[in-house]
């Protein structure tokens, strides 16, 4: 088992509350391997580490699910 651990930026579009950050940081945690996802709401910045290579679909994907999207 590898102990590498990659990490991922993202810009996320309209959100506006607390619920919005709390919405994409559970919807994002679920992608398999994905740990310690932060999300700031005044930027929009979508932050995570995983154990394994993430594609920007599967985040994408994610994102939506949540109701939000990707810049």
């Amino acid at each position: 088992m590898s102990s590498t651990t990659e990490s991922a930026t993202y810009t996320v579009t309209g959100m506006t509350c607390a619920h919005c950050v709390a919405s994409v940081t559970e919807e994002v945690s679920e992608i398999e391997g994905v740990h310690d996802v932060a999300v700031d709401l005044g930027t929009g910045a979508l932050t995570f580490h995983s154990d394994q290579p993430v594609s920007r679909a599967a985040v994408d994907a994610a994102v939506r699910e949540a109701g939000y999207r990707l810049r």
